[in-house]
Parts: structure tokens; C-alpha cells; sequence
């Protein structure tokens, strides 16, 4: 486009300077024929003492012509014909103008004030010198004409150019615009989990393989065909590793069961022995007690991996009308037996907080959320519960000034067996569930979780939509009612 602009200019510049030559030529020749027609004549008046004006007035001279005589028994005297037929007389001043531009050889400009610009040339009538010399308005006049029509056209061109090189740029990266809204349509689906449909492709027009811009849309395609390809069977291992997990869980429900129970009646059996029969050393009770903790301790973690498995396939809710101002003094009712080394306070609205949620799933949210704080800070600490409504969710913390969490497990703090013992002192042992299945929990129910840590200074936030999109108003009446 540049390279273009510079050829269109230069060659505008070009051809100004040739048509000046052009018209300056022809001015030449035509003040050299007009000089030589006037030496045929001019003699007899300068003989007869006529003086320029009057030799003027008494010719049928063109308009522009400039006549000046210089004689040895008169004064010098000078006049020029106008645009109007008149004849006008230059005075001394302009007559000394004259005479300095007739300092060079050949054919001369000059400039007057008050008359006009002339080419001049000057020859010799005995001892007499007569200038003659043709106005320079035509060759100026046509040479502005020009210089504005080609100014005017080269403008109107470099326009045209920048348009039509506007319009065939973007009608050549049309291909790569469809790319890129494509490739930025593609980017905003969520890709890290759960079942993505890319139905997106650039359309064929776009995707020719034979010209080079077409083998990008073309190449996108055959790369989202692939991640396409790549996703479904991800998303297929998934669905299939959720199903063993849940499968598994529920086959361990029943033997985990049988040996919890069948440890309870062995114990019940050994205490039934007289007392002087009875050893609390006694090898078979502990290791019967030791059987039901960890099978209790197992039992509890296969119904976490059962619960989260379902979660995953969008299972065990059950919608109904949940009043969270209850359900958190509830929580914290049953916290402060388990904690009574750890201070609980509740600051909850005066009104109930509704919304349509699973009662018994918010219950495990914010047991497991009290839990997790009584677990892993030390005695002492005070543990806030507070309830809030907003616009369109509740909102549920869980703040304490316990130690805080480890920056370095903040971001996988609510990954499945992900553990904080670097940050907290754990007091007792935990499946590293817990934060996996609130955070399942609420994304259930269409909710955030974040969490924000410092020493001194930890608070879980929950936030829970009033209504979920997916839960009609009629039919949450109906399972409440029920």
C-alpha cells in the first residue's frame, strides 16, 4: 500500500514537471516567433520616435505582450497589453524592475509589480534595444489547474487504493477471522470436566485446503476433531471409573457391615464373661476393638466415595424447602460436644434464610465444615458460624482465628484426599474427603465455595442460589410438603 502511495505520487510529480516543460517550451516558441514578427516592423516607429505605448496602441497586438525600447536620443519607456485590450504603461519603478531581470541571456522571467510575471528575450534595431516578452498567466493558470487535477486524482486514487486494498484484506483473512471466532468460541467452554459437546467447527468456505489460509481453518478442525475425539473418551473413562468407584462402594457396604457387626457381638460376647474372668489386656478384645474402629473408619470413607460418586453423576439430591438460619444453629449444637475445647459462636439474621436445597447434603456441608475447623486448630480457638441473604443467594461462613492454612495447599485444598497437615496440627485422622464432598455439595446445588486464609483469619464461604434454576417453585412446594 505504501510502495503503491509512493509510485502514484511520484509519478504525479513526474508529470507535472514534464506539462511545465511542455507549456514553458511552447511559451519559448511562441514569444520567438512573436519577437521576430515584431523586428520586422518595429524599426520605422522607433525611427519616428514612438514611444512603447504608443507603438502598442497603434498594433493589433495579443494580450500579454510586453514591449520595452530603449533608444540613444529618448528615455526608455515600456508598456504591456491586458487581459482587456489596454494598453498599459509601466512607470520608472517597474521599468527598473525590467531592466534588472534582463541581467541573463536567452529568454528571461521577470516579475513587475502591478503588471504580471513575463517572459522576456530582447534584440537590437540599429542603436536602439527593444524587449519583448509574452505574460506567463496561461502557463501559470494551467499549470495550477493541473497541479490541482492531479492532486485531486491522485487522492481520489490512493482513497480508492486503501479501500479496495481495505476490502481485499479483509475479504482474504475472512478464513482467519472465522479461525479465531471459532478457536474463542471453543475457548470459553469449560474443558476440565463433565461431558463437552465441541460442536464448533469453522464452516467449510472457510476451511479450504488449497489455499493457505484455508489450511489453518482446516488444520483447526482436524485438531478439534481430535481434542473431540479425546474428550469423549475421557469423558467415557470417567463415567466408567464413577461407576466402579460406586459399584465397588456398594459392595464394600455390605461385608465392612458384617465385620462391624460380627466385631460388635464378639465384644458384647466377652463382656458378658464373669468379672474375675475378664482381662481388659486381654489380646482378643483389643484386637476385636481395633476391627470395629477400622472397619467403622473404612465404612465411613466408602460412603464418602459412594457419596461423591453419585454427586458426580448428578444423584442423591433431594430438593425441598431448607431453612438455613435452623440448620446452622443445629450444626453448631452438635459441634460443641464433639469440640468443648474450642469456642463456638452463631450470628444468624432474625429472619429464617429459605432456600430449595437437600437438608440432610447442607447438614453435611456444614458439619463437615465445623469439623474441618475443630480438626485442624488448636484448643481454644473461637469458631464463628454466620448466616447472610443477599439478593439472589444465602450465604453461609465458617470463620476461625485458628493458625490458618499452608499457601502451599490452598489451591488443591478441596482435591479428593487432599490433606493440610502441613499448615494445621491434625488431632485426629481423616479421609481427606471431608472439602471434596462440600465442594461436590454445592456445585450440586449450583453454589460457590471459596476459602480465605491467613494466620489468624480463616473463613469458608458457601454460597447457595435461594432457587436453582433446575428446581421448579411447584415442585419444591410439592417435596416439602411431602
Amino acid at each position: 500500500m505504501s510502495i503503491v502511495s509512493l509510485i502514484l505520487v511520484f509519478v504525479a510529480v513526474a508529470m507535472s514537471a514534464i506539462l511545465g516543460q511542455v507549456l514553458e517550451g511552447r511559451l519559448d516558441s511562441e514569444l520567438k516567433a512573436t519577437t521576430q514578427r515584431t523586428a520586422s516592423w518595429i524599426q520605422p516607429q522607433i525611427l519616428a520616435g514612438q514611444t512603447a505605448e504608443e507603438i502598442l496602441a497603434t498594433q493589433q497586438a495579443q494580450p500579454g505582450l510586453l514591449l520595452a525600447i530603449a533608444t540613444p536620443f529618448g528615455g526608455p519607456s515600456a508598456a504591456f497589453m491586458n487581459d482587456d485590450g489596454e494598453v498599459v504603461a509601466l512607470d520608472d519603478d517597474q521599468i527598473d524592475e525590467l531592466d534588472q531581470g534582463l541581467q541573463g541571456e536567452g529568454p528571461l522571467v521577470v516579475t513587475i509589480d502591478g503588471a504580471d510575471t513575463f517572459r522576456v528575450t530582447g534584440f537590437g534595431v540599429g542603436q536602439s534595444a527593444v524587449v519583448v516578452g509574452l505574460s506567463r498567466a496561461d502557463v501559470v493558470t494551467t499549470l495550477s489547474q493541473m497541479f490541482i487535477t492531479i492532486g485531486l486524482l491522485t487522492a481520489g486514487g490512493l482513497i480508492v487504493l486503501a479501500v479496495a486494498t481495505a476490502w481485499t484484506i479483509r475479504a482474504g483473512l475472512a478464513p482467519l477471522r472465522a479461525v479465531a471466532a471459532t478457536a474463542e468460541r471453543v475457548a470459553q467452554l469449560p474443558l476440565d470436566q463433565g461431558e463437552v459437546l465441541l460442536a464448533d467447527r469453522v464452516p467449510e468456505a472457510e476451511a479450504d485446503p488449497r489455499t493457505e489460509v484455508g489450511r489453518v481453518g482446516a488444520s483447526l478442525n482436524t485438531l478439534l476433531d481430535h481434542v473431540d475425539d479425546s474428550l469423549t473418551a475421557r469423558q467415557r473413562n470417567e463415567e466408567r471409573m464413577r461407576r466402579f468407584v460406586a459399584d465397588a462402594s456398594h459392595e464394600l457396604r455390605t461385608p465392612l457391615a458384617s465385620i462391624r457387626g460380627y466385631s460388635e457381638l464378639s465384644l458384647r460376647a466377652l463382656s458378658r464373661k464373669p468379672v474375675a474372668d475378664s482381662d481388659p489386656n486381654d489380646p482378643t478384645t483389643q484386637s476385636l476393638e481395633r476391627i470395629q474402629a477400622q472397619s467403622l473408619r473404612m465404612t465411613t470413607l466408602v460412603e464418602d466415595l459412594l457419596l461423591l460418586a453419585r454427586l458426580d453423576e448428578g444423584q442423591e439430591l433431594v430438593y425441598g424447602s431448607v431453612d438455613l438460619t435452623r440448620l446452622a444453629l443445629e450444626a453448631v449444637g452438635d459441634a460443641r460436644p464433639a469440640g468443648p475445647d474450642h469456642t463456638w459462636t452463631v450470628d444468624v439474621p432474625d429472619e429464617p434464610v429459605m432456600i430449595a436445597a437437600d437438608a440432610g447434603r447442607l447438614h453435611q456441608i456444614a458439619a463437615n465444615l465445623l469439623a474441618n475447623a475443630r480438626t485442624h486448630t488448636p484448643a481454644g480457638t473461637e469458631v464463628n458460624v454466620q448466616i447472610e441473604r443477599s439478593a439472589d443467594d444465602a450465604i453461609l461462613r465458617v470463620h476461625d482465628n485458628g493458625p490458618g492454612i499452608d499457601p502451599g495447599v490452598k489451591d488443591e485444598l478441596f482435591e479428593r484426599f487432599s490433606r493440610a497437615d502441613r499448615s494445621r496440627a491434625r488431632q485426629t485422622g481423616g479421609t481427606g474427603l471431608g472439602l471434596s464432598i462440600v465442594r461436590a455439595i454445592v456445585e450440586a446445588h449450583q453454589g460457590t465455595i471459596t476459602v480465605e486464609s491467613e494466620p489468624g483469619d480463616t473463613t469458608f464461604e458457601v454460597r447457595l442460589p435461594l432457587q436453582p434454576e433446575a428446581v421448579d417453585p411447584a415442585e419444591d412446594s410439592e417435596i416439602s410438603s411431602r
